[in-house]
C-alpha cells in the first residue's frame, strides 16, 4: 500500500537537462509521489518513450499540461523551464494555494526593473517578487521553510555566492570580487544553438557574454543582502566540452593579513553545519569529477600573502546542486522533510 504521507509532486518542463534530472533524483525520494509530468511535445507519450532512460522506472505519460492541471493535481510544482517563460505558467498554480519551486531567474531579483534590463522582457507578475524566496539554504533557509514560492538558483549564482560568503557576509569584509567560471554544456541547456554543437564545442574553451551576464545583477543583489551594503562582482563565464559540473575561481583582496590556514578555519566555522558544503584541507582544491551526480559543494581555499589576496575556487555539478538538487534542498525545507531526504 502506498504511504499516504507522501507529497504529490509534479515536473513542468522535464524534457530539459534539469527536468530530467529532477525526475532522476525524484524517484529515489522516499517523500514524493510524481503525479504529473509536463513537456513539449507533439502527442502525449508515456515518458519511458520520450526518454528511454526512465523506460520500466515510472509509467506517467508525458504531455503539455497547463499550469491549472499541474495545481489541480499535486502539492508542490517544480518550474524547470526557460528564463521568461516560467513567470507565464506560475500564477494559477499559486493561486491554487499549490507551492512552487522556480528554476528559472524569473522570481531571484525583487525589482521588476533590474529583472527587465537583464532579461530584455517585460516581467508578468511583478506582484509575486517581493513573497519569493530566494533559494539558497545555506543563507534563508528559514525563509525557505515559510514560503510558497522559492527561486532557485542556477549554477553560476550558486558556485560563485557560496565560495564569497564567509568574505562578505555582515559587513567589514570584502567589497569587490573578481570570478572566473567554467560551466559544462549542459547549463546552457537542451535548445538548439549552433555554437553548442558538438563539432563547435569540442576540443575548445571560450569565454561568453563577457562583461554583460544576466545572473551578475542576481549575484550582487545577494551580496549585498550578506554585506549589509553594495559588493560589485566583475564575472566572466567560459564554456568548457565536458557535458556537466562547474568550477569557479574568486579572487578577493583582503583587508587584513590572513593565512591560508586561518581562512580555511573562517571557511569551516562559517558552514559547519551545512551538509552540503565541503571545505578542503590546505593545499586541496576541488575537481569537478568529485562533486558530479551529487548536491555537494567543494571549497578550496588558498591566500597570496605579498598580495593580500585570497583566492577561492568552488565546484558543484551544474545540473543538482546548481539546479535540481538545490530544487530538491529547497523542497524538502518547504515541504517540512529533513532538508538531505532523497539526497544523501
Amino acid at each position: 500500500m502506498e504511504n499516504p504521507k507522501k507529497i504529490s509532486v509534479g515536473i513542468m518542463g522535464v524534457g530539459g537537462y534539469t527536468g530530467q534530472e529532477l525526475l532522476r533524483l525524484l524517484l529515489h525520494h522516499p517523500s514524493v509521489r510524481i503525479c504529473c509530468l509536463s513537456a513539449r511535445a507533439e502527442k502525449p507519450k508515456p515518458v519511458g518513450e520520450l526518454f528511454p532512460a526512465f523506460a520500466k522506472r515510472i509509467d506517467l505519460v508525458c504531455e503539455d499540461h497547463p499550469p491549472e492541471v499541474m495545481a489541480k493535481g499535486c502539492d508542490v510544482v517544480f518550474l524547470a523551464l526557460p528564463h521568461t517563460i516560467s513567470m507565464q505558467r506560475v500564477a494559477p498554480i499559486l493561486k491554487a494555494g499549490k507551492k512552487v519551486v522556480d528554476l528559472s531567474a524569473d522570481f531571484r531579483l525583487k525589482e521588476a526593473g533590474e529583472y527587465e534590463a537583464a532579461y530584455q522582457t517585460k516581467h508578468l507578475h511583478p506582484e509575486f517578487l517581493k513573497d519569493s524566496v530566494y533559494g539558497l539554504p545555506e543563507f534563508y533557509r528559514e525563509k525557505i521553510r515559510n514560503s510558497t514560492l522559492v527561486a532557485n538558483p542556477g549554477c553560476y549564482p550558486t558556485a560563485v555566492l557560496l565560495a564569497a560568503a564567509p568574505l562578505v557576509k555582515g559587513g567589514r569584509g570584502a567589497r569587490f570580487l573578481i570570478a572566473d567560471a567554467k560551466s559544462g554544456v549542459t547549463g546552457a541547456g537542451r535548445k538548439i544553438s549552433g555554437d553548442l554543437q558538438f563539432a563547435e564545442v569540442n576540443e575548445s574553451f571560450k569565454a561568453y557574454k563577457v562583461g554583460v551576464h544576466q545572473h551578475v545583477p542576481e549575484m550582487e543583489e545577494i551580496l549585498k543582502d550578506l554585506a549589509g551594503e553594495s559588493v560589485l562582482l566583475v564575472f566572466t563565464p567560459h564554456l568548457v566540452p565536458i557535458n556537466r559540473g562547474l568550477l569557479a575561481t574568486l579572487y578577493v583582496n583582503l583587508s587584513e593579513n590572513l593565512s591560508a590556514s586561518a581562512l580555511i578555519a573562517k571557511y569551516r566555522t562559517f558552514y559547519e553545519k551545512e551538509p552540503f558544503i565541503r571545505i578542503l584541507p590546505e593545499g586541496v582544491f576541488p575537481e569537478i569529477k568529485q562533486v558530479l551526480y551529487t548536491n555537494f559543494c567543494d571549497i578550496g581555499i588558498q591566500v597570496d600573502a605579498k598580495r593580500k589576496t585570497a583566492i577561492i575556487v568552488s565546484a558543484l555539478d551544474n545540473l543538482v546542486k546548481g539546479a535540481a538538487g538545490q530544487a530538491i534542498q529547497n523542497f524538502n525545507l518547504l515541504s517540512g522533510l529533513g532538508e538531505t531526504e532523497g539526497l544523501l
